[in-house]
């Protein structure tokens, strides 16, 4: 399967995570956010517009991720809250990924996106022991951003 990640250049081809708590993770979780097309990457990007400096570099990581479905946890939009698109639902969602981290069972967490939700976001657990051997950079791509979404 093939995911792309909108970052800057500087950690476009290395496969790292921060750690930071976000949407579907709390503090000290290193996963990776990836997105089901370039487009919807750049829309997540778009929403969280403090991130976006466009005088920097950006690139777009194209990511395989070589495993059956069976290594992939699916989180259905029906199986969410009902205002699970809101900021106010991150520590509902945070703890559903967070189950998801430490079971460490399944390699990615596919999510809806909650830009678009009829497509999927999908989160890879950096610490699971199929990451390094089954998860890669296989291009970078040049990225802009056309500054009328800015």
């Amino acid at each position: 399967m093939i995911v792309y990640r909108i970052t800057t250049e500087k950690y476009s081809k290395k496969l790292s995570a921060s750690g930071a708590a976000n949407r579907w993770n709390e503090e000290g979780q290193f996963v990776i956010y990836t997105a089901f097309s370039r487009s919807l990457a750049s829309l997540e990007m778009v929403v969280h517009r403090a991130a976006i400096r466009p005088r920097i570099n950006y690139k777009v990581a194209v990511i395989n991720i070589d495993v059956q479905k069976s290594q992939m946890k699916k989180i259905d939009e029906e199986q969410l809250p009902e205002s699970w698109r809101s900021v106010a639902a991150y520590s509902a969602l945070q703890s559903i990924g967070s189950q998801w981290y430490i079971q460490n069972k399944k390699l990615v967490l596919e999510i809806p996106s909650a830009v678009v939700p009829q497509e999927s976001n999908y989160i890879i657990n950096t610490r699971h022991e199929m990451f390094d051997s089954k998860v890669r950079v296989v291009s970078v791509e040049d990225f802009f951003w056309d500054r009328r979404l800015l």
